[in-house]
């Protein structure tokens, strides 16, 4: 895949990044990041760049651990629901 390039300007910054991404993806994700950057503005009034950056991915590396948590879960569930299944059949079936 070819490089995608984009240019991010936040919090008083600009940076040049290149991914092996696809641009509309690599958009969503500057979008994301404003809004949730907003939204930190917002309900804690800060004003630094550096200070809202931090805690912005903070807020967000939380984000990601609370919904890996929450598909584990749902992973080992499922794998438990598909054995007590199997363990039902086995059950039903009757052994020769």
């Amino acid at each position: 895949m070819e490089k995608s390039g984009l240019r991010i300007d936040l919090l008083g910054t600009s940076i040049s990044i290149a991914a092996d991404e696809d641009p509309v993806y690599l958009e969503s994700l500057l979008n994301r990041y404003r809004i949730v950057i907003e939204n930190t503005q917002k309900s804690t009034g800060l004003q630094e760049p550096l200070k809202l950056a931090l805690l912005t991915g903070f807020l967000l590396c939380d984000e990601i651990e609370k919904i890996k948590k929450r598909e584990g879960r749902e992973g080992r569930e499922a794998e438990q629901l598909t054995l007590d299944l199997i363990a039902r059949i086995d059950e039903a079936i009757p052994n020769d």
